[in-house]
């Protein structure tokens, strides 16, 4: 596959999933590039968002088996994992297999578990593997995560720990809708005439991981990795905070600028590539200090002051 190809069916995936998910074309793009990127999604907003909704969609459309994991305080690691199941028949014990086993995994409400069932979920994310009693078991290629977290200040949820939140290639908000897209939204579900909305699929497994794989022919001039580098180090200079992002920050947003090139049919990445991509790459992965909790400043603001203190680099003639 060539980047055109690949730009093809990434459009014909938003327009077949925006059919149903009214108004957050954007949104959408995002997800996808933090997928092509072979990236874990994290999804923070309020309940009722079609946040599950589109998950479930992207899964349909993208050919991938899915499945889902509701979180709840009195959720197990080997609920999300597997375990080991005694076999009287033949007197044995053998694995039975968990649902992290699967193309996309939905693990929705994900802060509302205890951190050590949220834990579970590490190894699978970053090693693309599960380890039970001792033994390892490789999850198949695409393995991908997309979470759903509801707000920290809402009753019954547990903060996710930096190490986890950092697994994540990438953080968005939903939001709510606009009034004519909501009105939009009742329009379709009437139309509909079921609450259930399916999509058919428009890639096969084995095309999206070609597609993944397109992503390492986008270019990156080494102005381009410069300036990701600059702004990544800004935030740890950032007197506002206890902690700025990682060199795995570095190379999230490297990452998503490539997917993001991707997406408008470019073989190489701009600094406006970048910068789309420097707030649902960053800021999740940096921790004000304590005293400004309380305060309007989020690492959402601090990001977008970085990108206005970093000098751009000038735009690569191709």
């Amino acid at each position: 596959m060539n980047v055109v190809e690949v730009e093809a069916r990434c459009r014909d995936i938003l327009k077949t999933v925006s059919g149903t998910i009214v108004g957050k074309d954007e949104v959408l793009a995002q997800i996808l590039a933090g997928l092509l990127a072979n990236g874990h999604v994290l999804m923070e907003d309020y309940p009722g968002l079609a946040k599950t909704l589109i998950a479930r969609l992207l899964g349909q459309a993208m050919g991938l088996p899915f499945k889902r994991i509701q979180f709840t305080p009195d959720l197990l690691p080997s609920d999300i994992t597997g375990s080991y199941v005694y076999d009287q028949k033949n007197g044995r014990f053998d694995f039975r297999h968990g649902p992290v086993f699967t193309g996309l995994l939905l693990a929705d409400e994900i802060n509302r578990a205890t951190p050590k069932t949220q834990s579970a979920l590490l190894e699978a994310m970053q090693e693309a593997q599960v380890t039970v009693e001792g033994e390892s078991f490789p999850l198949e290629a695409p393995f991908l995560v997309i979470a759903t977290q509801n707000p920290i200040e809402l009753e019954g949820t547990y903060a996710l720990p930096e190490a986890q939140l950092d697994r994540f290639i990438m953080r968005i908000t939903v939001g709510y809708p606009a009034r004519e897209d909501e009105q939009q939204i009742l329009k379709r579900r009437r139309e509909r005439r079921t609450d259930a909305a399916e999509v058919p699929a428009i890639v096969s497994r084995d095309e999206l991981l070609a597609m993944q794989r397109t992503l390492e022919d986008v270019h990156v001039d080494a102005s381009i990795e410069a300036y990701v580098v600059d702004l990544v180090r800004a935030t740890r200079e950032d007197d506002r905070l206890l902690l700025g992002a990682s060199p795995r920050g570095s190379l999230a947003l490297l990452k998503l600028a490539r997917a993001a090139a991707m997406l408008r049919r470019s073989d190489f990445v701009t600094p406006d590539d970048v910068k789309s991509m420097a707030v649902p790459a960053l800021a999740h992965r940096l921790v004000l200090k304590p005293e400004l909790w309380v305060s309007k400043v989020t690492p959402e603001r601090i990001v977008g002051d970085v990108l206005t203190k970093v000098p751009t680099p000038a735009a690569e003639a191709r």
